[in-house]
């Protein structure tokens, strides 16, 4: 509500042109910063005067703006995509599953879209990039895929460090487990990506989206079983930190009667 509002009185008087440069980013400065958890209120809010602006342009007289609805968030990611096809075509090792393949290969062709490095948009060290290419795709070196990434690069986005904590806690440690790096790997990629815009996978680069709970299946089972109730797992992870700060994120006493209900819980996500 307070972005709403900030977004509001920042329309006060001015054209709408000048509207149209109102971000996100300065509705956040404007509030001094919101929290992370709540970081995705300043973009609702600057969608929603967004289309307020378009609207009016348009001659419409109602304006209406709600969370953007799946088919406007799909897949930026396919099998035609160019770095999903180098990898994905590449020779596959004996000890590795496909779907891990096609998991890392999503996640590396949506991070040669961002205006970050490999690294940076996937939120991992300077030697993960290499160290997962040798293990799911050893014909394929870090610079032959540089030819589908830009050149300049912005710094790293902030991720949720108790997003990052609460995903961490979730890597399997019981004897016998084997694939632990490929856990924290998508630990890391899944806090980074969790700050974008969006569903969260679609930010994954994943095409479908049961494709993210597969994922979450396969490296944190524990997590998938703690998420009993099938809530959005960008919904899930943001709630987690919100409670474990003593804070809320709902509406209602409990989720059954809560208008956000269809928001935050889908059959499979």
């Amino acid at each position: 509500m307070a972005a709403c509002a900030v977004a509001a009185d920042m329309s006060v008087g001015y054209t709408l042109d000048d509207l149209s440069m109102i971000s996100a980013e300065r509705i956040d400065d404007a509030l001094e910063g919101l929290p992370s958890e709540r970081s995705y209120c300043a973009n609702l809010a600057a969608e929603a005067l967004q289309a307020a602006v378009k609207s009016a342009r348009n001659g419409v007289d109602t304006v209406q703006a709600s969370i953007q609805s799946e088919t406007e968030h799909g897949p930026r990611v396919s099998a035609e995509d160019p770095v999903y096809k180098r990898l994905m075509g590449s020779t596959k090792p004996d000890h590795v599953a496909n779907a891990d393949r096609h998991l890392f290969a999503c996640l590396l062709a949506v991070a040669a879209q961002e205006t970050q490095t490999l690294e940076d948009a996937l939120g991992l060290g300077s030697s993960d990039i290499p160290s997962l290419l040798g293990k799911y795709f050893p014909a394929v070196d870090r610079e032959s895929l540089l030819q589908w990434t830009g050149s300049e690069f912005q710094s790293r986005p902030d991720i949720n460090k108790g997003i990052l904590s609460i995903l961490l806690a979730h890597v399997p440690t019981e004897p016998g487990t084997q694939d632990l790096i490929t856990s924290v790997w998508l630990c890391h990629s899944l806090a980074a990506r969790a700050c974008r815009p969006g569903h969260l996978w679609v930010a994954m680069g994943f095409f479908e989206r049961p494709e993210l709970t597969a994922a979450i299946n396969r490296h944190l089972p524990s997590l998938a079983a703690a998420n009993n109730r099938n809530m959005r797992w960008k919904r899930y992870l943001f709630k987690q930190v919100c409670d474990r700060n003593g804070g809320t994120m709902c509406k209602a006493p409990n989720c059954g009667v809560c208008s956000d209900y269809s928001i935050c819980f889908t059959a499979e996500d």
